[in-house]
């Protein structure tokens, strides 16, 4: 029991000791800086301080002209792209008129009386050559589904008809 007493004694000591420690006030020395060194501390810090404001000002200066290059590049960028999706497609209808011109020719010849039908299929056929030429150019793949299973990936849906000799979902 003693032992529990001098431990709450000793605790309420060490508490009475921070609570005393807590309320003075704690002073750090410090020398009031002489008359005639005042003013050299002063003007460094001055010349710091002016010195930071401009290098903050070249930084907002920086930032700023960063921003206008950026703004810039991006409208150059859209411009770009504009232009290389126009004359991309420029370059697609010019490929195709020499298609068109043929498919006119065949239809005027397929309207003379006494049109031969041999050379109406021989142009036909040629004007197919061509197309598929101007497909190839431009990366066109003809694609042929039938009998492969449906992929909506590839495959427009266009009806459903139900069919025995194929199984379901089947183009």
């Amino acid at each position: 029991m003693e032992k529990e007493q001098e431990t709450v004694a000793d605790n309420e000591t060490v508490t009475d000791e921070k609570e005393t420690a807590a309320e003075e006030p704690v002073e750090i020395e410090t020398e009031a800086p002489a008359a005639g060194t005042a003013l050299p501390d002063q003007a460094k810090l001055v010349l710091m301080l002016e010195d930071a404001r401009a290098k903050a000002d070249e930084n907002w200066d920086q930032v700023v002209r960063t921003r206008a290059e950026m703004d810039n590049l991006r409208k150059r960028q859209a411009r770009e792209l504009e232009n290389a999706h126009k004359f991309a497609l420029e370059r697609f209808v010019n490929a195709l008129l020499p298609v068109r011109d043929s498919m006119e020719m065949g239809l005027g010849a397929a309207s003379e009386e006494g049109a031969d039908v041999a050379k109406l299929r021989e142009g036909a056929e040629l004007t197919l050559k061509l197309m598929a030429d101007v497909m190839a150019k431009f990366d066109v793949v003809q694609i042929d589904p039938l009998g492969e299973p449906f992929n909506p990936e590839l495959h427009q849906a266009m009806s459903m008809t139900p069919r025995s000799d194929v199984p379901p979902n089947t183009v």
